[in-house]
């Protein structure tokens, strides 16, 4: 008897390559624990998530942002509070005045800010508003403290939410409590907290300023051996311009405002003749540092010699 040929859906199966499953079971990791925790891999995704570590990356992320803006310097004095910002020039064609990074908030208060300034903005507006709902309810201005806690805890329900993302800014606050004569600074940073300081810094100088700002008298016990304001906006500006470098960085304006006795315990911009005066100072000074350097290092070459 003949045999006859296999049927073609029997050639067919016989033979087709076998097909194995590679994809992992059912809720199973693909990165290992240890190195999604250190990379943020899967828990960035959220501001309401942790890390296995205990981090939130995306309040890193935001702070992040900050240390790559323009440094913000703030100083309390014992005749009052000076803030500084260095603004970067983007365009040449933007006008100098536009897009300022020291704001009033209240006649008493000011804050300067720097991050995404589009973030700093709603930060501005929120302190506005609380400052206003405290005087319209109380009948007196807002204590610095509690003004820098409500900031505090708007910038901090941004953390809270998977549906919103932490604000990328960072404000420093100097007010005046004419209730208690005592003036103030505080720093809000992007995950919500606000600490009261004699001088802080934010932004890419942040660490540099810090350094300078230790080595002043700033919270001596004698109040009398303490800086001025004027003695801060000086200070202020030398340490913008160290910081700055020419061949890297672009060019910038100083943004200045004070609260000090000088202004009437209001809140204003620093006047352009003091700036300017403060900022010619600041560079003789450096100049002068840096002689004295090469000076110093020339004689111990010659020592060695």
């Amino acid at each position: 008897t003949p045999t006859l040929p296999p049927s073609p859906k029997i050639v067919a199966l016989a033979v087709r390559p076998r097909i194995e499953n590679t994809y992992p079971p059912p809720f199973a990791d693909a990165t290992p624990k240890s190195t999604m925790a250190s990379s943020g891999s899967g828990y960035d995704l959220s501001a309401s998530t942790f890390s296995p570590d205990g981090r939130i990356f995306q309040v890193e992320y935001a702070a992040k942002a900050v240390e790559n803006a323009g440094t913000a310097l703030g100083l309390r004095c014992r005749d009052g509070v000076v803030l500084c910002v260095e603004k970067p020039q983007m365009n040449k064609m933007l006008l100098a005045n536009s897009s300022r990074r020291i704001h009033t908030v209240d006649t008493r208060s000011g804050v300067a800010v720097t991050g995404f300034i589009s973030d700093a903005r709603q930060i501005v507006h929120r302190a506005r508003e609380e400052a206003s709902s405290y005087d319209e309810t109380y009948g007196a201005k807002i204590p610095p403290p509690v003004l820098a806690d409500r900031m505090a805890a708007y910038v901090h329900y941004f953390t809270l939410h998977g549906s919103l993302r932490p604000f990328g800014a960072t404000a420093l606050l100097a007010s005046y409590d004419p209730e208690t004569k005592v003036h103030s600074l505080h720093m809000v940073e992007p995950s919500g907290v606000a600490y009261q300081y004699f001088g802080c810094a934010a932004g890419k100088g942040r660490q540099p300023a810090k350094t300078e700002m230790e080595k002043l008298n700033l919270n001596k016990a004698d109040a009398a051996e303490n800086i001025t304001a004027r003695e801060g906006v000086r200070q202020l500006a030398r340490m913008v311009l160290s910081l700055h470098d020419e061949a890297k960085d672009k060019p910038f304006e100083l943004e200045m405002s004070w609260l000090c006795e000088e202004s009437g315990w209001m809140h204003r911009g620093v006047p352009r003749d003091v700036i300017k005066e403060s900022v010619e100072w600041a560079k003789k000074d450096i100049a002068d540092a840096e002689e004295e350097e090469e000076e110093s290092d020339e004689e111990g070459v010659r020592q060695l010699a």
